[in-house]
């Protein structure tokens, strides 16, 4: 097995899905586009990218924004990034993934065939505010849109993420180094695990 590979922990076993999480506006489509072309370029080999918004748009149109909606729209990313990582694949997870009981089953669907790598975004809800790309924020707050996580909708933090990165201290450049540490750090007891 080569360095690149042992940087994710790819081996027989299988691949690695990863788990960028967080409150809208976080950074999680940045970073998860970052740390994408990053490790292709390391790698040498295609990454998947399976951003929130285009999968729920896709694959999950005709889900809302209840509880139940929310959990099926993180099965399905689940469902996916587990069959990349059954071929040996990387799958990159860009998502809100709001409750903890439903990232838990990702994991536990992922880690059957190979690695999962929880990434907790945890740039504070003040500044997902102000960055507000799509304007959600000031729409919840004017009372114009339902369900918005982190408004009238919980979001459970992770409780013991892989990573944990904050997106109002850190630059997208440093986060993805930060992951690829973490790769490099644990790769030896992720490879050993044999998943």
């Amino acid at each position: 097995m080569n360095d690149e590979n042992t940087l994710v922990g790819i081996h027989d076993a299988g691949g690695t899905a990863f788990l960028i999480t967080g409150l809208p506006a976080a950074g999680k489509t940045t970073l998860g586009t970052a740390l994408a072309a990053e490790l292709a370029s390391r790698l040498g080999r295609q990454v998947t990218l399976l951003d929130g918004d285009e999968v729920r748009k896709l694959l999950s149109s005709e889900l809302g924004y209840s509880r139940e909606h929310r959990r099926l729209n993180v099965l399905r990313h689940a469902y996916i990034a587990a069959e990349i990582a059954r071929h040996g694949g990387i799958a990159i997870c860009s998502l809100i993934a709001p409750y903890d009981a439903d990232r838990t089953e990702m994991r536990r669907r992922v880690a059957r065939y190979g690695n999962f790598v929880e990434i907790y975004l945890s740039t504070p809800l003040t500044e997902c505010e102000r960055r507000d790309p799509k304007g959600l924020y000031a729409k919840a707050r004017a009372g114009q849109l339902p369900h918005m996580t982190g408004i009238d909708d919980p979001y459970e933090p992770p409780r013991q993420p892989e990573l944990e990165l904050n997106g109002a201290r850190l630059t997208v450049a440093e986060s993805v180094e930060k992951v690829i540490a973490f790769l490099l750090k644990t790769a030896p007891a992720r490879t050993a695990r044999g998943a």
